[in-house]
């Protein structure tokens, strides 16, 4: 029987995002959206405040969100603030939208962990944010990298090893 629990995480451009996690062992589903910002039913173009995010759906009895994290700082720059590639702007800001204080505890001893790896230039920037209303994206940015597998991305595995 599958125990699902979910995740929020944001790290730039939501399409690259969600094409490297759902391929990652446990995760059930994944869905593109606007989350930590101003305004009720954000669009692509109206969300002031919000970060493009990803809502990550996993079996805790395959993988942990631990383990999430420790792919989350291994496929985009954790140490830039407001920016991924060439996209700039606080819609494209590392944050951690936290749910409980265990997924905070987890956060912060993850945090310590990439910091300490010294495989970065700078320190972590990542934000750790309260969890507010996830707003799915609108339907042609769910799935995008599927439907257009050459199309835009900042998002790779730049580490192979586990930070674990």
């Amino acid at each position: 029987m599958e125990d699902l629990k979910k995740a929020y995480l944001a790290g730039g451009c939501f399409w690259g995002m969600e094409d490297l996690f759902r391929t990652q062992k446990g995760v059930k589903d994944t869905e593109v959206g606007y989350i930590g910002g101003e305004n009720d039913n954000p669009t692509y173009r109206n969300h002031p405040g919000h970060a493009e995010g990803i809502e990550i759906i996993y079996d805790q009895n395959e993988t942990t969100f631990k383990d999430l994290l420790d792919y989350f700082f291994r496929i985009h720059n954790p140490t830039t603030v407001d920016r991924q590639g060439n996209d700039i702007g606080s819609s494209y800001r590392s944050a951690i939208f936290i749910q409980n204080e265990e997924e905070k505890k987890v956060a912060e001893e993850m945090i310590k962990i990439v910091n300490n790896s010294n495989k970065w230039d700078g320190k972590v920037a990542t934000t750790l944010e309260p969890f507010s209303t996830f707003w799915p994206a609108e339907p042609e940015h769910q799935d995008y990298l599927v439907r257009y597998p050459n199309g835009y991305t900042c998002h790779f595995e730049r580490f192979e090893e586990s930070y674990l």
